[in-house]
């Protein structure tokens, strides 16, 4: 997943596009990108990311990059903002999303003489995509509004010109943006929690498919949100920043929720609950407030030289920030029985080799993991995540269990079914662990609040609207 930030000011807006953007650091591993528009034009910075922070890439940058208006990302994959000389004249775009028929498109525009110059291990860019598809509208909105009905996956995007930053939210609401306003300033993102720091408040919650425009005059309108929302229910289990909200409802709160419903009925010896950092710790906190059993860090991330280890896009990297990251203490570990609170288990090998093992190695009597969400079933279709079924935990057990592959996971998807425990079992004996319990279905979307029909629940489910 991406993150992207735009403000416009009556002031320099340098600033608070450096900051703002920086708030997504979080979201994305491979490249970072500014584009502002200066007394000289349009000015573009992009950078890659890998083994360093978008502070220290860009610190000198955005200092020569004086505007009243800008937009950022942190990409998760591709190079941004694109910038491009059209009908519409010059504009900047930056995107988050992803688009699962980017091949078949692509091959619809060349046919129609387009070309695309931001090509890298033959797979072109899918924000120079976007870009493309919605220059072949009647106007920037009609472009949008086109390139929405034309893509499978998800997009949410601003786009930079002369007159100000137009901001359009995903169709099905997978992708959040927020706007938010500073006295005379506005600005939009993808996290709430960019706006805290920079003095923005929360004006309003885009609806999906909503397009607006910002100058500095204001927000204008030019088109309504639709009624249907999916919005990823992930955000709050992982992705999204504590402070962040979506939809009104913030990720702290709900990963505390998510913690004491695993909590209800845990009938475990339990000594220590801990949660693996970051994004476990607050489900370890609700689970602790439930079960009134102490909360310690057994496992503490050495947080100043590693990102997140599920965002790197190669297992080797994955592996080895997981490894390098966590740093065991044996004092709180030996002898105890300790749960072990988390966001979810993708691949598994991180858990099994790095975690488990590490506490294993303290002395750990028991080690009970207990997991926010129900096991990942379906790559995500809608943003840069898992792309194969073999990358996933729950298959590599189905695949062990049946002897093969199988379409027809239903049996699996049932809670309260013996292949669905059968395939726990499976889990639970591959990463090592005493025990393991997974979040259910309907608790996960209880700790949320919103209706289940609100939310994108496909790499549990399968079902998508």
């Amino acid at each position: 997943m991406s993150g992207i930030f735009g403000v416009v000011s009556k002031k320099d807006a340098s600033l608070d596009l450096f900051y703002g953007t920086d708030y997504h650091s979080h979201l994305g591993t491979q490249f970072a990108g500014l584009a502002v528009w200066t007394a000289e034009g349009l000015v573009r910075k992009i950078h890659d990311i890998r083994g360093s922070q978008f502070k220290a890439k860009f610190h000198e940058d955005y200092r020569g990059m004086s505007g009243n208006a800008g937009i950022g990302v942190i990409s998760a994959r591709d190079e941004q903002p694109i910038t491009i000389n059209s009908k519409f004249g010059y504009f900047a775009l930056v995107t988050n999303g992803f688009i699962d028929n980017a091949d078949a498109l692509a091959k619809n525009l060349y046919k129609k003489g387009q070309s695309f110059s931001e090509v890298k291990d033959r797979q072109i860019n899918l924000t120079e995509l976007v870009a493309k598809l919605i220059i072949q509208g009647k106007s920037i909105v009609d472009g949008i509004e086109d390139m929405f009905s034309q893509i499978e996956g998800s997009c949410s995007l601003l786009l930079l010109n002369k007159e100000g930053i137009y901001a359009a939210r995903d169709r099905y609401g997978y992708t959040p943006l927020v706007v938010g306003q500073r006295e005379n300033d506005w600005a939009v993102t993808t996290e709430s929690s960019a706006f805290s720091n920079l003095g923005f408040k929360i004006k309003k919650y885009l609806l999906p498919g909503e397009i607006i425009f910002i100058d500095k005059q204001g927000i204008k309108s030019r088109r309504k949100g639709r009624d249907i929302n999916q919005i990823c229910s992930f955000l709050w289990i992982y992705t999204g920043f504590p402070a962040s909200s979506y939809e009104g409802i913030t990720v702290e709160v709900v990963r505390e929720r998510c913690g004491r419903f695993l909590a209800k009925d845990d009938k475990i010896k339990k000594d220590v609950v801990s949660g693996i950092p970051d994004s476990g710790t607050t489900h370890a906190i609700g689970y602790a407030m439930e079960s009134k059993v102490p909360l310690r860090r057994p496992l503490v991330k050495y947080t100043p030289g590693f990102d997140r280890s599920y965002t790197p896009p190669s297992q080797d990297e994955r592996d080895l920030i997981a490894k390098m990251k966590l740093i065991p203490i044996q004092e709180i570990v030996k002898g105890r029985h300790i749960v072990v609170c988390d966001d979810s288990i993708v691949r598994g090998t991180q858990l099994k080799n790095f975690t488990v093992q590490k506490l294993k190695e303290c002395g750990a009597r028991e080690i009970h993991l207990r997991i926010a969400c129900p096991p990942l079933m379906f790559p995500c279709k809608f943003n840069y995540s898992t792309r194969s079924i073999h990358e996933l935990a729950a298959r590599k057990a189905i695949k062990a269990i049946e002897g093969k592959d199988i379409k027809d996971v239903g049996a699996y998807l049932d809670e309260d079914s013996p292949k669905y425990k059968k395939m726990v079992e499976w889990i639970t004996k591959d990463i090592g662990a005493t025990t393991l319990k997974y979040q259910r279905l309907k608790d996960m979307v209880k700790a949320i609040g919103l209706p289940q029909d609100k939310l994108c629940l496909y790499c549990w489910t399968g079902r998508q609207p």
